[in-house]
């Protein structure tokens, strides 16, 4: 019979999706892995396989975190407008301007990986579509609720949001100004998303 794991996976790949989030994939190294995972070589490989198996899997989680997290805000907007001007204001919720900096684990992989590793590419397709997916939802139930001009195309507009919330990312990892960054973020909002006449 295998041995029962004597460590906490959850944890581990918290672990270790923090030090690829924070040096990129390139920049960590297999003694970075085994440091912050306090785990040994055969345990690490053994559960885990190699390092990019590994990244692979810590950025699936990290995406369907999100994908949940997204679904659930949606649910529970009092409307649906609410979810789309949360997503795109992201980037600027921390005032200190750090989560900015740091970026989004998926926008950051993608950039750094996804023309020499397919496997990146095709998740930050599925994921980024899943996005745009959750987003049209919304945009649709803002249309109903008159949040949003009926002639308005929200499958479009949802992939407009999309963009733009990805430029605002890759403004906030060059270290742009936090005010700046939101005051960017207010203004690309209000022309995506201007207010319905009535």
């Amino acid at each position: 019979m295998p041995r029962p794991r004597e460590f906490d996976e959850d944890l581990v790949l918290l672990a270790i999706r923090d030090e690829f989030w924070d040096k990129g994939y390139a920049a960590t190294s297999m003694d970075d892995l085994l440091r912050v995972s306090k785990l040994g070589k055969g345990s690490l490989y053994g559960a885990f396989g190699d390092k990019r198996s590994l990244f692979l899997r810590v950025l699936r989680n990290y995406d369907d975190a999100n994908l949940l997290m997204l679904r659930e805000r949606l649910a529970s907007a009092a409307r649906g407008i609410d979810l789309v001007r949360e997503f795109l204001l992201g980037p600027t919720g921390d005032p200190t301007g750090a989560a900015a900096r740091r970026g989004c684990l998926l926008a950051n992989s993608n950039a750094e990986l996804a023309t020499c590793v397919p496997d990146v590419a095709a998740e930050a397709r599925r994921s980024y579509d899943a996005i745009a997916t959750i987003l049209t939802a919304a945009l649709e139930r803002a249309q109903r609720e008159g949040d949003l001009a009926p002639d308005a195309d929200p499958a479009e507009t949802a992939r407009a949001i999309l963009v733009a919330q990805l430029g605002l990312v890759a403004l906030g990892r060059t270290g742009m100004d936090i005010d700046t960054l939101t005051a960017v973020a207010h203004s690309t909002l209000a022309r995506l998303l201007p207010t319905p006449a009535h």
